[in-house]
């Protein structure tokens, strides 16, 4: 038995709800390691939640992925429309206990066969912050080419995009 799977779920459900605070305390206090040499504050962190909200990981033009490990939550992915034939790939985020078990790359894989399958995207994009070095390499090695800015995030120090075939 395959000991990853992988299945949309609702993203303001308490699975999501719980995956995206774990998310968005491991970045926040990454940022504010690497910025200000100090941890997040929860009160930062909240903000930070309010501040980026994931609504839009909800069909009809997004979808919210999470990944298990042999039946144990272990991180998630979202996807959602930008333009038409244009998705991006959001909130990639593995467990640390789970990390460095494959899972990482079976979520985005999953994530570009939603993205074509279900959003009719031929193109996936992103964005990631400078400080983020295994996640730039991990999107480079998985044939994401880097490109200019598409947005305008004030988190955002990298973009890429990769083309989605059948």
């Amino acid at each position: 038995m395959e000991p990853w799977t992988i299945t949309p779920e609702p993203v303001d459900g308490p699975v999501g709800t719980a995956l995206l605070r774990e998310y968005y305390t491991e970045i926040v206090h990454r940022y504010c390691q690497v910025r200000y040499g100090r941890e997040a504050s929860q009160a930062e962190i909240d903000e930070t939640l309010a501040d980026e909200p994931s609504g839009h990981l909800a069909p009809p033009k997004g979808e919210f992925l999470v990944a298990r490990r042999d039946g144990v939550v272990a991180g998630c992915a979202g996807v959602h429309l930008l333009a038409p034939g244009t998705a991006e790939l959001a909130r990639v985020f593995i467990r640390p206990a789970a990390r460095r078990r494959g899972g990482a790359r079976r979520l985005i894989h999953a994530a570009e066969r939603t993205a074509r399958q279900s959003l009719g995207a031929s193109l996936l994009r992103l964005d990631t912050r400078h400080d983020l070095v295994e996640a730039r390499a991990l999107y480079a090695g998985m044939g994401y080419a880097e490109i200019p800015a598409y947005n305008n995030s004030p988190y955002a120090g990298h973009w890429f995009e990769k083309p989605l075939t059948p």
